[in-house]
């Protein structure tokens, strides 16, 4: 990382969306006539001098893709598109870490000797995944045939009227 850093270097490719299996437990799966969309993404290190004075490595990670998610509106399918375009600066240990996490916008990590760029890339896809996915404007209006309707109909059935005992002893007892 370091050299990849100092360097200026940059990478970009593609890969399959079914290697981020941690992203794939939280999405639907896809239909079965379509393919998960690959996920695209680059990096490019940079090195910048700091305010002490020493070198800083960056790297600017991007990455797109789009996830298969269930509507919490209407419980129907709903296709996402996940961008992300984050800076990250390299900290030598946590205290620096720590210190540089106060001064910067940029998310900071401990520098490593290996850096998982595909773990991060899916750590980061995971954060852009919405708390509550949902369609815009939903495919179908919400009726008592569409997925949420059918499932209220069956809670409503199942529930007693909650004075049907008070009418049977009035009925019994009056």
């Amino acid at each position: 990382m370091q050299s990849f850093a100092r360097d200026a270097e940059t990478i970009s490719g593609e890969w399959p969306q079914s290697m981020f299996t941690r992203l794939n437990v939280d999405s639907i799966a896809p239909l079965a006539d379509q393919a998960a969309p690959p996920v695209s993404w680059a990096a490019q290190g940079a090195q910048r001098k700091s305010p002490a004075g020493q070198p800083q490595l960056s790297l600017h990670v991007q990455a797109r893709t789009s996830v298969r998610m269930q509507c919490q509106r209407c419980l129907l399918p709903v296709a996402l598109s996940l961008d992300i375009d984050r800076k990250f600066l390299f900290a030598r240990d946590e205290a620096e870490a720590a210190q540089l996490d106060e001064e910067t916008e940029d998310d900071v990590l401990v520098l490593e000797r290996h850096l998982d760029l595909a773990a991060l890339i899916e750590d980061e896809l995971i954060l852009a995944l919405p708390i509550v996915p949902r369609h815009e404007d939903c495919p179908q209006p919400l009726t008592a045939e569409s997925p949420v309707g059918r499932v209220d109909a069956a809670m409503a059935g199942d529930k007693p009227h909650p004075f049907a005992a008070l009418a049977a002893l009035r009925r019994g007892g009056g």
